[in-house]
């Protein structure tokens, strides 16, 4: 039984040898029938980042429905493309699969091209049968000079030159390798003694006999076997040469009776390899489609340049939020719905383009918004004393023990329930709340100057600094409650949190890099305030069972709050709070700001003394202009402050015949204030009609 798919939808460069037979095809729809494959085969070598998330996006459903295909037809392989033991560990094997898990994709079976190692040895005894590979001697400095003298013959031809006099051959040992013509006896033998171990790492490799005369290097016999006395993590101690990743991953994929090989761009040149190989094998060739890599800003997808963040302690290790692996994305507080709707929204082209981290975050808003428990918190606290707080406990309790109120946990969705917060006699603001000197621009408190207070239906009006830091802040502040008919209406609201709120600390996360596009200097290019810790935060007790640690697990989505006017923040692994007791550490991760966040120099006081004066200056021309708008056309030249006092007498239009000592007025400037008057009846009919909006 085939199936029907949009051939057009993921297709490539042309290669001749890439076109299966009849036969070929045939055996392969047996196999198949309806069943359109697809594959995931990351190397074990590190996590798993959100490259890797676009990638599973690809692989496990967008390109099907690129496809047309059913969902009941779809499958796709994980595969552990474990072929470089030195770089592989169980924790990453185990990284790796959790993570695919955790975002929800459900592959067919779980496969490791170590499984297959048989099969490619098997395969490349075949070859050196047929002739067309070799156990090659040639050191690395050798074959970089062989690779070079063979790119410089090409381009020669390639330029219509001789490429004997351009770039001669200076010894055959060279090109096309003194190993490459040697004896198919010869090289079964030596690649036996290299699986039973007989020789020393990098004395010998078994290479392809591909083609020196082709344009792509990748076709300069590739090596297909390397001598390696390293444990595998997977298949043991069984091996001592290791397949590269061209002679693997081709050969694995056609095993796998995969019909569609996606990688991304930087691969396209691997094509030739790809489909040589199982040319020279006659094994069913997939279709490969190249797609563009994620490049998203302030980041580095790099697997080599993540791992030196981690030794380096740059970071706190593979799963800090700062990372734009799986767990460390998880860890900030991005879930499952946010990565794979990104990922969705991002799509798959061939298009090279680096994608705005703020798409990343607005994704995260509009998911977390939705789904986050809302609770009050301050992070930089200033201590509160109500110093009337008696009285108005007195008014809204009718001497009762608490002024307290009931929250929705979310105001779209009554589903989520709610819960209780208690105004106490003591209470903390976020010191963002709260500036020593006031100015027209900034709507928080300040001395002698008053606030809404979040759900208390009056005002919170600041009477005296009682503590500063060492920097001049407000540590501690006395302020009374307004609840007076006549109280001045306060242009904001500030949160705040109880006296028994529960301390906590708070990490705000920042962009890992200063610029959108870090370059080769990529560590210079390091934010130092990537990571800021608020040891002294507090939140509202409230919060108390949602964020205990048995909640907490670092291979899950751990509890996540919308602390209000703040933003998007989740438990941290690090917590070992426990609700019972109200004892132990409790960690927030900031994920998200609750708005994009623009960065803004602070003022001197001079330029806030500019701004205040153009603000006046307005304020000023405003009110001149609305006393210019109550002089009527015809009075223009007789009240009009620029013309009082200029002219004697006037038309039946109200323009100006004589000046004042009796001199007429020329018929030209007559002309120039009659269009003087026109503009400013336009100016009052423009004014009228503002007036009425």
């Amino acid at each position: 039984m085939s199936v029907e798919v949009n051939s057009k939808a993921l297709t490539g460069r042309k290669i001749e040898w890439a076109e299966n037979s009849p036969a070929a095809l045939q055996a392969h729809k047996e196999i198949n029938g309806p069943i359109i494959r697809t594959r995931f085969p990351p190397e074990p070598n590190g996590y798993l980042h959100i490259g890797h998330a676009k990638s599973m996006n690809m692989n496990f459903s967008l390109a099907f429905e690129k496809l047309g295909v059913s969902p009941e037809n779809r499958r796709t392989v994980f595969r552990y493309d474990d072929t470089n033991p030195e770089a592989e560990t169980e924790e990453y094997i185990d990284s790796l699969r959790r993570d695919l898990q955790w975002l929800g994709w459900k592959p067919e079976k779980t496969t490791y091209s170590s499984d297959n190692f048989q099969h490619l040895c098997d395969y490349a005894v075949h070859l050196i049968k047929k002739g067309l590979a070799y156990v090659c001697d040639m050191t690395k400095a050798e074959v970089e000079i062989q690779r070079e003298l063979a790119m410089q013959r090409v381009n020669a031809k390639n330029k219509g030159l001789d490429p004997d006099k351009e770039a001669p051959i200076p010894s055959s040992d060279i090109l096309p390798g003194r190993s490459r013509n040697t004896s198919i006896e010869r090289n079964l033998k030596m690649f036996e003694n290299m699986r039973l171990g007989m020789y020393d790492e990098g004395q010998y490799t078994l290479r392809l006999k591909m083609d020196f005369e082709s344009s792509n290097p990748n076709m300069y016999d590739l090596v297909a076997y390397r001598i390696k006395y390293v444990r595998h993590p997977h298949a043991g101690d069984g091996w001592c040469i290791y397949p590269s990743y061209d002679w693997t991953h081709g050969t694995c994929d056609s095993l796998e009776h995969v019909d569609y090989s996606i990688c991304t761009l930087e691969f396209e040149t691997r094509r030739e390899p790809y489909y040589w190989i199982l040319w020279a094998l006659d094994l069913y060739k997939p279709q490969v489609y190249e797609m563009s890599r994620l490049n998203l800003e302030y980041t580095v997808l790099s697997k080599r340049r993540l791992i030196k963040l981690v030794n380096n302690n740059n970071v706190r290790g593979w799963d800090d939020p700062r990372m734009p692996t799986i767990s460390g994305l998880r860890r900030r507080g991005y879930t499952k719905e946010i990565l794979n709707s990104f990922c969705n929204d991002v799509g798959a082209t061939r298009a090279l383009n680096v994608v705005e981290i703020e798409k990343l975050f607005h994704t995260a808003r509009i998911n977390l918004s939705a789904t986050s428990r809302r609770a009050m918190a301050a992070l930089d606290p200033i201590k509160i004393t109500i110093t009337n707080f008696d009285e108005e406990l007195a008014k809204k309790k009718s001497g009762g023990e608490d002024i307290t109120y009931e929250v929705q946990n979310s105001p779209t969705d009554e589903s989520m329930g709610s819960h209780s917060v208690t105004l106490t006699d003591l209470i903390y603001i976020d010191s963002s709340d709260f500036r020593m000197k006031d100015n027209s621009n900034y709507y928080g408190l300040a001395p002698n100057k008053a606030v809404g207070l979040k759900y208390f239906g009056g005002n919170l009006v600041c009477d005296e600094v009682v503590a500063t830091n060492a920097d001049g802040n407000a540590t501690e502040l006395k302020c009374h409650l307004d609840t007076s008919v006549d109280r001045q209406k306060p242009k904001s609201w500030i949160t705040w949190v109880p006296k028994n709120g529960i301390a906590c600390e708070v990490r705000v996360y920042g962009h890992l890099f200063a610029v959108p596009e870090p370059s080769d200097r990529w560590e210079e290019e390091l934010n130092d305030k990537s990571e800021i810790v608020h040891v002294k935060a507090i939140v509202d007790p409230s919060v108390r069972e949602y964020v205990d640690a048995k909640y907490v697990d670092k291979w899950t989505s751990n509890p996540a709050l919308q602390f209000e006017r703040i933003g998007y923040f989740v438990v941290d692994v690090n917590t070992n709070y426990d609700s019972e007791k109200n004892e132990g550490v409790l960690v927030f991760n900031r994920t998200v700001s609750l708005k994009e966040e623009t960065f803004k120099k602070e003022l001197t006081e001079e330029e806030i003394a500019k701004i205040e004066a153009r603000k006046a200056k307005s304020k000023a021309d405003l009110a001149s202009k609305g006393e210019r708008m109550k002089i009527s056309v015809e009075d223009l030249f007789r009240l009009g402050p620029e013309f009082k006092g200029m002219y004697s007498k006037f038309n039946d239009q109200g323009i100006p015949t004589h000046v004042t000592d009796g001199t007429e007025v020329s018929k030209s400037a007559m002309k120039k204030l009659a269009k003087d008057q026109k503009k400013h009846q336009k100016a009052l009919a423009s004014w009228e009609k503002q007036q009425q909006k």
